[in-house]
């Protein structure tokens, strides 16, 4: 090919890539802006995720090679699933469960791909939208607690909790994590503004209504790892004395917004009810604890588990614990990947987070949200939460480009002084 023939041909390369990249940026944004609206199945996630990987391809995202060590444990994991199917090949809800755990962790892998690259123009995107969509539920939240809107209690509630445009309180509280903490480190970094406040205010009142204890305690162990990160992480004295007497204010802000919540109508109550470690059903012959502690025997018999979806038909209930649900729905070479996926997700965080990079405070946010969520799987099933594999995806995302970038200035060091 001639110079003259490569020359006209680059405006139309350069176009051809804006265009894919707008694109890519669009699907991202909407991407997360319909992740709330899972009411039905398959959701709007599930089509635009779908999307956002022909996105990939079209704007010539790039895998990485350190992807491929998730990538692997993801493999055995949901391959051991696989193979434990097959005695309960019958059960259609089987199958679509195993079906699930491969989609949801193909999309780990996408946003994982997208964040390790662009970093922060993508990653302020999806900021962006998250906070967005989180606002957006929480009101919708809000409306259906009160019942301020005609059939609102009926359609965004579950026993006299709010659930907003989800199936699962449970589920529900722990998706508004993130943009949470991102609103907090953001104000804490750029500033306190009123829409700040207002914007917490709405996604804190929605967080309490839905009345989940393990999303409570999830949120305060994930902000109480942001701060700790945000507080060792900075060189700078004086911003360490503002982290701290912004955490003091902040405290006793929530202080006040809980108080005055609680004292709306039968909110107290519920909250009382609540809030006692154990409950009802964690307890007793039937309670969730028994039937986890009956399992476990059993499992030790079971190299491929009982099957996906198969505990809740044994023992009439869910298992309530990520980990054993890892063994007794994928087997041993599934639980034991899992657990490995999970601690590696972590030691590659921790491992990169307190390096400086442009990103450092996205990867505090993620890691910490992240942090939470391994914690609240002891008590709940998250093998299945679209934040999760979400959150995974940023941590190994941002932890890739953070390799990527030492070895970067690594190489420009070794350059100058040659």
């Amino acid at each position: 090919m001639s110079v003259a023939s490569e020359f006209a041909g680059a405006p139309h390369h350069a176009g051809y890539s804006r265009l894919a990249t707008r694109l890519l940026h669009f699907l991202i944004f909407a991407t997360i802006l319909v992740s709330p609206f899972v009411m039905i199945e398959p959701a709007p996630y599930e089509v635009l995720v779908g999307l956002l990987g022909i996105g990939c391809l079209l704007a010539g995202v790039t895998v990485d090679r350190k992807i491929m060590l998730p990538v692997i444990l993801f493999l055995i994991w949901n391959v051991s699933g696989l193979v434990a199917l097959i005695p309960v090949i019958y059960d259609k809800d089987a199958v679509s469960f195993i079906l699930i755990s491969f989609y949801m962790a193909l999309t780990a892998i996408i946003f994982a791909c997208l964040i390790a690259h662009d970093s922060v123009r993508r990653l302020s995107i999806l900021r962006m939208a998250y906070i967005i969509a989180a606002v957006t539920v929480s009101i919708i939240a809000i409306i259906g607690y009160f019942n301020l809107l005609p059939g609102a209690w009926d359609n965004f509630t579950l026993y006299n909790r709010a659930k907003g445009t989800f199936k699962d309180p449970n589920v529900f509280g722990p998706y508004l994590i993130l943009p949470l903490l991102f609103l907090i480190s953001g104000a804490l970094l750029r500033g306190l503004k009123l829409r700040h406040i207002a914007t917490v205010a709405v996604i804190l009142v929605a967080l309490l209504l839905s009345f989940s204890r393990a999303a409570w305690a999830h949120f305060i162990v994930s902000a109480i790892v942001m701060l700790v990160l945000m507080f060792i992480s900075t060189p700078s004295a004086r911003f360490r004395t503002r982290l701290a007497t912004s955490t003091i204010l902040a405290a006793g802000g929530v202080a006040v917004l809980l108080v005055g919540i609680l004292s709306v109508g039968t909110i107290g109550d519920v909250f009382k009810e609540r809030a006692s470690l154990i409950q009802d059903y964690d307890a007793g012959d039937t309670g969730r604890f028994t039937k986890q502690s009956e399992s476990i025997p059993v499992l030790l018999d079971l190299p491929n588990g009982f099957g996906p979806y198969q505990f809740r038909k044994i023992y009439n209930q869910d298992p309530h614990n990520v980990y054993l649900n890892a063994f007794a729905s994928y087997g041993w070479a599934g639980g034991i990947s899992y657990a490995i996926l999970v601690l590696i997700t972590l030691w590659v965080g921790y491992s990169n987070v307190l390096k400086r990079t442009p990103w450092q405070n996205y990867l505090i946010v993620a890691l910490a949200t992240y942090t939470g969520v391994v914690g609240e799987g002891f008590v709940i099933d998250t093998d299945h939460w679209r934040h999760y594999y979400l959150l995974m995806g940023i941590v190994w995302g941002l932890a890739i480009a953070t390799i990527n970038e030492e070895r970067r200035a690594a190489y420009l060091r070794a350059a100058i002084k040659a």
